[in-house]
């Protein structure tokens, strides 16, 4: 079966010629076609062929006249499984708080445990798919989900079962992600040993067992895990197929950054308090930087230096960190705005680090994240006739029409 976008004012294909990522000033170019219409065969995009030309198959056309259509949005980096309220945490910020001390008040990743912990699979389920529709509803075609707010072994199974749940109700693309090494859980305070046991021999083998995950993540900060016990992990997971990405340079230099490298993760993640000494480390790795402007707005904190970032040639993303605490923000065009203001990026870096940069750090840049024929039918289609509008237009979602997989899963209401 065939579909054909037509007339859109502006194709925007990141097209990478096969490189899969665009780092440094290759972001800058988001390959843009005008007087082209898109033609789908299936789930895959068949082509770019002339605006009024004939197609001699049957197809069925839909309409992006006089609007912008650009690869499907990709969200690398969300805590979205949650419940519970943290709210009062908020005003505790605005008096001055500091994240450790707001944890050490009972506050932070172990006030959300308690809560997810306390809660049935049948409470989680539909909070996590309306945050999942309204992600659906920007734009985004790849949504990764992790764990994390369990932290012993039921929890963490219970969470990312309701993630494969999830994702088998929503036409989607759902990445989940295991991330058991968040923190260490109150009961195993003076057990550390004891609670990397259960993630190294229980929860690991459990999960591949149970195809629940097959990317790992982990805190790796002096607050949370140390970079020798962030190698252990690492290693098993590994060991067992699965792909790493990881929490670090949050608030510490602790050597995360270059144990993440040197394990050959997917993604860095973070990076608030990078070191301009440790750019280089990152820039000549095939690691993606995922940066999360949202968590320096909500704690009042350092930016990441996306600019050094990328003028030294390392490959961006960008990401909500949609969380209950230090991002409770799930609105991707408010990230791309602070990117642009406080990150000092560019229009099409920012666009390129929410597309095909965020697919390379789920790995999945082969098949998604930009327009170019063979890959995935992901696509956007904005209702907007410039793309300087994109960034221009703080905060306001303009998606139009979602189409994951050549199929429309979004179309807003007129």
């Amino acid at each position: 079966m065939y579909k054909r976008i037509i007339d859109p004012a502006f194709i925007l294909t990141l097209d990478t010629k096969g490189s899969g990522k665009k780092p440094g000033q290759t972001a800058s170019d988001n390959r843009i076609l005008e007087g082209f219409d898109v033609l789908i065969q299936d789930d895959k995009i068949l082509d770019f062929i002339p605006s009024g030309s004939q197609f001699a198959s049957p197809h069925k056309k839909v309409d992006a006249r006089g609007r912008i259509v650009l690869p499907g949005f990709v969200e690398c980096h969300t805590h979205s499984l949650f419940t519970g309220d943290r709210s009062a945490e908020f005003k505790m910020k605005l008096q001055g708080k500091s994240y450790d001390e707001i944890a050490a008040a009972g506050g932070g990743i172990a006030s959300t445990m308690k809560a997810v912990r306390a809660a049935s699979t049948s409470e989680l389920l539909p909070l996590l798919l309306k945050r999942i529709d309204l992600f659906i509803s920007q734009g985004v075609t790849t949504l990764e989900i992790k764990s994390g707010y369990g932290l012993d072994f039921e929890s963490e199974l219970k969470m990312l079962r309701v993630i494969k749940q999830a994702a088998s109700l929503r036409n989607v693309g759902i990445i989940p992600c295991f991330l058991g090494a968040h923190t260490v859980p109150p009961e195993f305070r003076n057990n550390r040993n004891g609670y990397i046991e259960i993630l190294l021999h229980q929860l690991l083998p459990k999960i591949k067992e149970e195809n629940l995950s097959n990317r790992c993540d982990a805190f790796c900060e002096a607050s949370a895990f140390s970079p020798d016990e962030v190698e252990t992990i690492f290693s098993r997971a590994k060991d067992l197929g699965f792909t790493l990405t990881l929490h670090t340079e949050q608030f510490n230099n602790i050597g995360g950054l270059e144990l993440a490298v040197s394990m050959n993760a997917l993604s860095v993640d973070h990076l608030e308090v990078l070191k301009d000494g440790q750019i280089p480390v990152i820039a000549n790795s095939n690691t993606v930087a995922v940066l999360l402007p949202g968590v320096s707005y909500t704690l009042d904190y350092d930016y990441a230096p996306a600019r050094k970032l990328l003028d030294s040639g390392a490959t961006v993303a960008l990401a909500t960190d949609y969380n209950p605490g230090t991002s409770n923000i799930n609105n991707i065009f408010l990230i791309m705005s602070l990117a642009a203001r406080k990150l000092k990026m560019s229009f099409e870096e920012i666009i390129s680090a929410y597309t095909i940069n965020s697919a390379a750090a789920l790995g999945i840049s082969d098949e998604t994240g930009s327009l170019e024929p063979g890959k995935k039918a992901d696509i956007a289609i904005l209702n907007l006739s410039s793309p300087d509008q994109i960034i221009y237009n703080t905060a306001q979602n303009f998606d139009g029409t979602t189409i994951r997989s050549g199929k429309i899963v979004y179309n807003k209401p007129n």
